[in-house]
This record gives structure tokens, sequence and C-alpha cells, in this order.
């Protein structure tokens, strides 16, 4: 799976927003403070939160306590979305294409099959969970065996 510091940042800032959106008093959480609590780039948060806005995870409010609301209650806001938005792919496939393999004349390669179901988990996984979920803690790893 490519999942880069951009899917990574919108989870970790979408996850932010919600543990301090919980507050009624607060009207709107400022994306400069999401910044300094998770030691992110203002500018690169700007970037993310602007896809964020635009596939409708977010709601923006402008003016004196402005700042950025989620668009649904944690609960309903699932990881996969959220990584999805900011245009981040959830491919563990070198294949450029889904009805071509990465090998010479377009052929699959041995792991195709591998690759593509681990991807599905991946997938099916990441959308399972919500950013309630997240900021819960409910995703404590087991312990191996």
């Amino acid at each position: 799976m490519r999942l880069s510091s951009k899917g990574r940042y919108a989870v970790m800032a979408m996850a932010d927003l919600a543990r301090h959106s919980v507050d009624p008093a607060v009207r709107a959480v400022a994306l400069a403070d999401i910044a300094r609590r998770q030691d992110l780039s203002l500018p690169y948060l700007e970037q993310l939160f602007t896809r964020l806005r635009r596939e409708g995870l977010v709601v923006s409010h402008r003016g004196p306590g402005g700042g950025y609301r989620l668009a649904r209650p944690a609960r309903e806001l699932a990881v996969a979305e959220i990584v999805t938005a900011v245009d981040e792919p959830l491919e563990t496939l070198r294949c450029k294409s889904k009805t071509t393999g990465c090998m010479p004349g377009g052929a699959r390669c041995l792991t195709h099959d591998l690759w593509e179901a681990l991807g599905d988990h991946i997938h099916g996984f990441l959308a399972g969970v919500s950013l309630e979920d997240v900021i819960e803690g409910r995703l404590k790893p087991s312990k191996a065996a």
C-alpha cells in the first residue's frame, strides 16, 4: 500500500479536529491550532483541508472564531473516506491499470492476486474504522503470540 504523508497527515488532522470539536462551546477549530498540536505545516494543512472541504468531510467557518468543523459526526466518517478525499491511492499493486498487469506485454506478475487481495483487506479495514474509533483508542494492536 502506498500511503504517503498526505493520507497520514489528513487522518491525524481530522482526528485532532474531531477531538477538539466535542466541546459545544468551540465554534470551529483553527487550522493553526491543529498544525501546532500535531506538529504539521500550516500551508500543507490548508491544502489538505481544501480537498477535505471539497469532498464534503469538513465545513469551513469564516470570521472571528472561524475554522473548521466535521461535516458529519466522527462515528460516521470512515478513515478510508479521509484518505481517498486527499487523493491518496489505496493501492498495493504496481500495475498502472485494472485491465493490464505490470509485466512486459501487460501480463500479470505471479503475485498480482496476493497484492490485490491485500489491498482489498486494507481498504476494507480502513472503511470499517471510524474517526471516532481512532480518537477513542479502539484500535489497540493485538499482541503477537
